[in-house]
């Protein structure tokens, strides 16, 4: 689950009446299961929402959650990923992971966390802050949350349908464009994909791409590929991937490159499309592509908490 679900459950908890424990993992050392930036809730019902990876960590951070709970403040929990960890299934990693656990009252300011939820269902990167109890006094961490990517595909076809069931999990905002609405609609892409109908180039060229745009060209045919990535090759998007076999992609790096088509931008463009693993069907090559967008996205990692900071008076 991603941290705007994590938000929407804070969120609706609190509406409620009931209190919250928002639970992220602020610093780690040595091998560890997830990095730090990752987030989870855990309500009164010992229900968590999202995941720290499974296992006898996330068991315990839900315990000592839902314990904060109670007390109506916040702490910070340092785990040993060793042998020794106290459980039958122990971790083994061999790392520490430090994990803020601050409490979320109903009578609270909300409207840090409003916030964070309105930037990320409009694309944007968001901050929560964390407020925990330590032997020095009450802290804040800031927890800053990336922007949710776009995924836009160009064509709605039979490899569409599979690369959209695959990504939705992933955590992509996705639109499916398409100049046939008997392949660009609400029945073949239901919401949350937003399906378009119009000239695939137009629309493209159109579309507002920005660092966390991913775009996929799995159009029906040579012409409409060329015309696709002649309208995005510009752009700032994250990732550009082409369909296509290999004489196919050169017809269309050179046309592209004796019109002005800049030789490194070209060399931008993940072209045979998706990691390369032998893929044959549609599902298959859709794996391919959803690996590689994963690998794109997560290959470069930013510093996503800042913190312990003082708590101004």
């Amino acid at each position: 689950m991603s941290a705007l679900t994590v938000l929407e459950t804070i969120l609706a908890q609190t509406q409620s009446g009931r209190s919250v424990a928002l639970c992220a993992i602020v610093a780690t050392r040595g091998s560890t299961p997830q990095p730090s930036g990752i987030v989870v809730c855990v309500d009164e019902a010992t229900e968590m929402t999202g995941t720290l990876g499974g296992g006898c960590v996330e068991a315990d951070v839900r315990r000592q959650a839902h314990q904060q709970l109670r007390q109506s403040h916040g702490k910070l929990v340092t785990f040993s990923l060793d042998s020794d960890f106290g459980y039958d299934d122990g971790m083994i990693c061999g790392g520490h992971m430090d994990v803020a656990i601050s409490v979320i009252p109903p009578s609270s300011d909300l409207s840090a966390y409003r916030a964070a939820l309105e930037n990320l269902r409009g694309g944007r990167p968001a901050t929560l802050p964390m407020h925990v109890e330590t032997d020095g006094g009450p802290v804040v961490y800031r927890v800053h949350v990336e922007a949710q990517p776009e995924l836009v595909i160009a064509g709605g076809g039979h490899l569409s349908r599979a690369l959209v069931r695959l990504a939705r999990p992933l955590g992509f905002r996705i639109s499916v464009i398409d100049d046939r609405a008997d392949y660009a609609n609400v029945d073949r892409f239901p919401p949350p994909v937003r399906p378009v109908v119009g000239d695939i180039a137009k629309t493209l060229s159109e579309w507002s791409i920005d660092a966390s745009t991913y775009i996929v060209l799995v159009t029906r045919g040579h012409k409409h590929d060329e015309q696709a990535l002649r309208a995005v090759l510009d752009s700032p998007a994250r990732y550009i991937g082409m369909i296509g076999s290999r004489r196919k992609i050169k017809v269309i790096f050179d046309d592209l490159q004796r019109d002005g088509g800049d030789e490194e931008r070209l060399a931008r463009v993940h072209a045979p499309i998706g990691l390369d693993i032998q893929a044959v069907t549609a599902d298959e090559i859709a794996v391919s592509i959803a690996a590689e967008l994963i690998s794109v996205r997560r290959a470069e990692r930013r510093r996503l908490v800042e913190g312990p900071l003082p708590v101004s008076p």
